[in-house]
């Protein structure tokens, strides 16, 4: 790593990005007004290094080092949040995770009781699928998808999907209704966890001039 890098920050790609830049440039994090995720992967400016990748690959390059902090949805450490250092809610954006079933099939209610452990479910989420359920003393068939989970309930491969929705347009698109919140998701900051113990003022700077800037910037 380069040696004048004081800190390397992981960054989403996307819509994350959209919501989360105001607050950056409000905290006058370095390299973020000249920026640019979908054609520059890499932007070094005054000591801070921004590196730009899928959400959910966001916690691998602060697990393994490449990065000291980062940024990503609460949905993503859900699933393998494993060895970070969770920092700070960033309540950005208006994502949600719901469970979502046909909408002429029976009452939510009835098709849970009626199938119990013999539910399927589609999701890109199996931990949190499983987690859900097993709050509910039921152990169903959890399915895993890469993508596209709304298909898995249309052609019946699935009872139920549980996914992340913003809008809910896609959903009523492919006639399906939400039928229950399994989470808000909200972003958040991430530390590695010896940055964390040795980069500890850099960080605690970073955090407390973000945490200023969540009070300047109305949330989208």
């Amino acid at each position: 790593m380069n040696s004048t890098v004081a800190l390397t920050l992981a960054l989403p790609r996307g819509r994350p990005w959209a919501a989360l830049e105001p607050v950056l440039l409000a905290a006058e994090v370095p390299g973020v007004q000249e920026a640019d995720p979908e054609r520059r992967l890499v932007a070094t400016a005054a000591g801070v290094r921004l590196i730009f990748t899928r959400p959910a690959d966001v916690v691998t390059y602060v697990r393994e080092g490449v990065a000291d902090l980062g940024v990503t949805g609460k949905d993503v450490l859900l699933e393998d949040g494993a060895g970070v250092v969770e920092l700070l809610d960033l309540p950005l954006g208006s994502w949600r995770m719901s469970l979502a079933v046909r909408a002429g099939d029976l009452p939510w209610s009835r098709l849970l009781v009626e199938k119990g452990d013999a539910l399927r479910v589609a999701t890109s989420y199996p931990v949190t699928a499983a987690a859900f359920f097993a709050a509910r003393g039921l152990n169903p068939h959890v399915i895993r998808l890469r993508g596209a989970v709304e298909l898995a309930a249309v052609v019946g491969l699935a009872d139920c999907i549980i996914d992340m929705v913003e809008t809910g347009r896609t959903l009523r698109e492919h006639g399906l209704v939400e039928a229950e919140l399994v989470g808000r998701i909200s972003l958040r900051l991430i530390a590695n966890q010896a940055s964390h113990r040795w980069k500890a003022t850099e960080i605690g700077d970073l955090v407390r001039r973000l945490s200023q800037a969540l009070h300047q910037v109305p949330p989208k």
